[in-house]
């Protein structure tokens, strides 16, 4: 089977890559290819001619997406029909990314993928018309709060922050949870391959805030968790440009409804991770 990842540089593409090993993988990133350019991508998919096409290309900048608009659509939206078009083309299936970010965050209890979008953000609305273009027979996983050995995360500024400083503030006003590429690398392969159409929400089990995140990060890493404060989203200076979402917290329902396994409680990954990070 030939399999495209898109993104392959990212977070997740580094992680989900090694899992591909048995399948012809094809890793593509910038500046190899611009998935915001429809000829290139079409161009890419006439040569390569792959069975799945996973995207973890993404603007997940969403503080920057508030003032780059158009690209962030470029990037979350146009590109997606690009790719869902090259994969109709040849006859693959895609597989793209999402965020909690598409809900408003103001539900009294967990999201799940029947619920009605209504984001607040840029970076919402362009991952909502990804969803749109991507259609509805690709597999589209939706995650949040996405941690990781490769790139930049909030376990990795919780460590440096850690080291830099006596004390740390973090909000415990937005709650989610927390998900480990670790984690979600694999269910994402096993979802593409077997060519699962519709949404699924995959992320880590246990609802914390950012704030008692951050105190299990401290505790992963052997510091005293009362290092850690909590304050509000309003009085963060200077005050962030996009709107979170207060309750980020999603029911991974239709992993469970088609009897698949759910993933594992956050604070395993994060002890795993922490290790690799501080050894």
């Amino acid at each position: 089977m030939k399999i495209l990842v898109t993104g392959a540089n990212g977070q997740l593409g580094s992680e989900l890559l090694p899992l591909l090993e048995p399948h012809d993988v094809v890793p593509v990133d910038l500046p190899e290819l611009d998935i915001t350019d429809r000829a290139l991508v079409l161009g890419a998919f006439h040569e390569i001619a792959p069975d799945i096409v996973i995207n973890c290309a993404a603007m997940t900048a969403v503080d920057d997406c508030e003032t780059k608009v158009d690209l962030a659509f470029a990037v979350n939206a146009m590109a997606v029909r690009h790719l869902a078009e090259g994969c109709r083309a040849v006859g693959a299936h895609l597989a793209t990314i999402s965020t909690d970010y598409v809900f408003d965050g103001t539900k009294i209890g967990a999201y799940d993928e029947w619920d009605q979008t209504c984001p607040t953000s840029v970076y919402g609305r362009s991952k909502v018309a990804g969803e749109h273009e991507a259609g509805t027979g690709a597999t589209i996983v939706r995650t949040a709060w996405l941690c990781g050995e490769y790139g930049p995360n909030m376990v990795k500024t919780i460590l440096r922050l850690l080291d830099e400083r006596d004390t740390l503030s973090f909000v415990d006003d937005q709650i989610g949870h927390p998900t480990f590429t670790s984690d979600l690398a694999p269910v994402l392969r096993d979802l593409a391959i077997s060519r699962r159409p519709g949404v699924f929400h995959v992320t880590n089990q246990g609802a914390v805030s950012w704030f008692e995140f951050a105190r299990e990060v401290a505790i992963a890493a052997g510091a005293d968790p009362s290092r850690v404060a909590p304050c509000a989203t309003a009085d963060l200076q200077p005050p962030r440009p996009a709107p979170r979402p207060a309750n980020s917290v999603l029911d991974n329902a239709a992993l469970r409804l088609c009897g698949l396994p759910e993933t594992r409680d956050f604070r395993a990954p994060l002890r795993e991770l922490v290790a690799r990070l501080t050894g």
